[in-house]
């Protein structure tokens, strides 16, 4: 079957179709990333909530001066170091270890220090910045896995359907040729002599 061409050159038939295809592959990677972006967002403040419970803070006081070099922490905060220090918890009980502090932080300074319920320096509650990059992480994540998927799914689709196209016009073409170009006639023409 022929296609009659536009002012702007031919239209392919199934453009709208694949046009909404993955309209809707879009659609459904932007809602899975706004679902998993929602259930991290959740399931991180639940975590963060019951971590809360066993942390504190409590007053420590440097014992000697910072180590260099700085420790590797987290890409985007600030560098830290290393130091002695002592602290009490439970009241009145003292403890004493190495806790981060910033660099170049002199023996005798007072900090405010993370702790857990054994009074052991612990890592804080995670915050709400934290919880939100990690959310919007996730779901830009699942977002791009579902939509690379779907695009990837509605490309083979369009393959297959375009082979089984072009066999079709095949068959279909092996019909016609003969009669169109003439050669039917001239092979009819040539076996009627032979009998």
């Amino acid at each position: 079957m022929l296609h009659q061409k536009s002012g702007s050159g031919a239209t392919p038939p199934r453009r709208p179709a694949r046009r909404a295809a993955l309209v809707l592959v879009l659609l459904i990677a932007v809602i899975c990333g706004a679902v998993a972006a929602g259930s991290l967002w959740s399931s991180g403040s639940k975590t963060d909530r019951e971590l809360a419970a066993h942390r504190h803070q409590v007053a420590a006081t440097t014992t000697g001066p910072a180590k260099d070099p700085p420790v590797a922490t987290r890409f985007g905060s600030k560098p830290q170091a290393v130091a002695p220090a002592v602290w009490e918890q439970p009241e009145n009980v003292r403890r004493s270890g190495s806790i981060l502090v910033p660099p170049r932080t002199p023996e005798g300074r007072a900090l405010t220090i993370w702790v857990d319920d054994a009074g052991s320096p612990a890592r804080p509650p995670g915050s709400a910045a934290d919880r939100a990059l990690t959310s919007m992480s996730g779901g830009v994540a699942a977002a791009g896995v579902t939509g690379v998927t779907g695009a990837a799914v509605v490309l083979l689709v369009r393959r297959r359907t375009e082979g089984h196209r072009l066999a079709a016009w095949d068959r279909e073409w092996e019909q016609v040729e003969p009669v169109w170009s003439g050669r039917l006639h001239r092979d009819s023409g040539a076996g009627d002599d032979d009998d």
